[in-house]
């Protein structure tokens, strides 16, 4: 049977992008989601992959959603942290609840969903864990505190926990996307874009299935020599 796959904030964009990617690779995917329910049916429509809508900020939900997908679809094997939202505004103007909604969801959720998978992980000597980091929590970004903060706070998590997991035969990894053509991007206003855009040596936007194909390689049975790295994926507009 083939190898499961959870892919967190699945259903749009670069998430989306990744389980489709999974998909076509053969591997079983559940994809997550938390808002919109119309969207997420005629996701699974479109794509065949099921989504399970819980919060990944929540433990206890987290917890009840992994016992359903692991009843339903078996262990998960491979675990894509993907989830993410934006809270933008400068510190100064910056709330509590802004603050705490993107700890939450962008790297509170890593904890949340890794915590759950990693015991059935060590005890099959197998796991993947893929955690979608930035661009902006490497270089920082105006209006971005906190989700700089939470995306930076994601690769010492990667790097610690590989640490730990190595000798289990699990492997844990980031990818940095730069700015890829989705919604949150395609928002940003046209002039802002295009300065955006001319900040890349490359000259574009990158594309969902960019990161989704980098997502295939880290995920791979054969990957298990690449641990506690930091893939960055930005058509060179910031280089470490």
């Amino acid at each position: 049977m083939s190898r499961l796959a959870l892919v967190t904030g699945g259903t749009r964009g670069i998430g989306r992008a990744i389980s489709v990617a999974l998909r076509k690779a053969h591997y079983r995917v559940v994809a997550n989601y938390s808002g919109n329910d119309a969207a997420a049916k005629e996701f699974t429509a479109e794509t065949g992959v099921p989504a399970v809508k819980f919060d990944v900020g929540d433990f206890a939900a987290c917890e009840a959603a992994i016992q359903k997908i692991t009843a339903e679809h078996g262990p998960i094997e491979i675990l894509i942290n993907n989830a993410g939202i934006t809270r933008d505004t400068t510190l100064h103007k910056m709330t509590p609840q802004q603050w705490d909604e993107v700890i939450r969801t962008n790297i509170t959720s890593c904890f949340n969903l890794s915590r759950l998978v990693i015991e059935s992980m060590r005890g099959r000597s197998f796991g993947r864990i893929v955690n979608i980091g930035s661009i902006n929590g490497q270089s920082g970004q105006f209006g971005q505190s906190n989700y700089a903060a939470a995306k930076a706070a994601m690769h010492g998590f990667t790097k610690a926990l590989a640490l730990e997991a190595a000798a289990k035969g699990i492997t844990v990894n980031t990818i940095c996307p730069g700015y890829i053509n989705t919604d949150m991007v395609r928002a940003v206003p046209e002039p802002v874009l295009q300065k955006i855009v001319a900040k890349i040596p490359v000259g574009r936007l990158g594309e969902p299935e960019e990161i989704a194909r980098c997502v295939l390689f880290l995920a791979a049975d054969e990957a298990g020599f690449i641990t506690g790295s930091q893939l960055t994926v930005n058509g060179g507009q910031y280089m470490l």
